[in-house]
């Protein structure tokens, strides 16, 4: 499954950014060409809050059945949420600064997205002090479930609040955008979202083979790719 993962998520990259560049409106009547940025951001800010929820199953699948797979799913989701996070927060700052003026504000919507980058780094942080897997695996499992009362708090900041970050543009009902631009949205959304899945694969993969590999089983998948 990871090489149909890895060229599926090349493949949406390339024609995601040829809409963003090249069919999408050239410039935005008040913000110019920086709205562009919008076509990395939103994805992004999606898949940090989305990764999280789905690394918080895994981690309270391991723990509700011990299973050591769960929590290997869980530790190699966090390393890409946290990426996706810290994109989020990085496009923000450079769409911001020619929109609100500023790099930076503490914004409900931007300050409870950087939560989110913390959560997952005392995610991952706690997971490798832990010698004990099993111990490991509860303990930063208990972090994330924690945790995961930010994500309504993000998604609905810019609802329950005043914000300086503007409403969502795209909800379940409707859309203000054009074609073109909700096109691009949603191809980088999958591209995104294809790269994790081969990515959060090849750590597990990568993972097993480790813990496994003083036993037979590895010892022959070693002698069948040295040939």
């Amino acid at each position: 499954m990871i090489p149909f993962f890895a060229w599926s998520a090349l493949l949406l990259g390339v024609a995601g950014l040829y809409v963003s560049f090249f069919i999408a409106p050239p410039a935005d009547y008040q913000q110019g060409q920086s709205y562009k940025i919008m076509f990395i951001h939103v994805p992004a800010a999606w898949m940090s809050m989305f990764i999280y929820i789905i690394m918080c199953f895994w981690a309270a699948a391991g723990m509700i059945w011990n299973t050591r797979v769960s929590s290997m799913m869980a530790k190699s989701l966090a390393p890409t949420g946290a990426m996706f996070t810290f994109i989020a927060l990085w496009t923000g700052a450079l769409w911001g600064k020619p929109t609100w003026g500023a790099w930076w504000v503490w914004d409900a919507r931007l300050t409870s997205e950087l939560i989110l980058f913390f959560l997952y780094v005392g995610f991952i942080a706690l997971e490798s002090s832990i010698d004990d897997p099993k111990r490991a695996a509860r303990a930063s499992g208990l972090l994330a479930l924690v945790g995961v009362v930010n994500i309504p708090i993000i998604y609905f900041s810019v609802v329950w609040w005043n914000t300086l970050h503007q409403p969502p543009s795209i909800t379940t009902q409707e859309t203000n955008m054009g074609a073109s631009m909700l096109a691009s949205i949603l191809i980088m959304t999958f591209c995104f979202w294809f790269y994790t899945i081969a990515v959060a694969l090849t750590r597990v993969r990568t993972e097993i083979l480790h813990k496994e590999r003083n036993s037979e089983w590895v010892g022959d998948l070693m002698k069948e790719g040295d040939k």
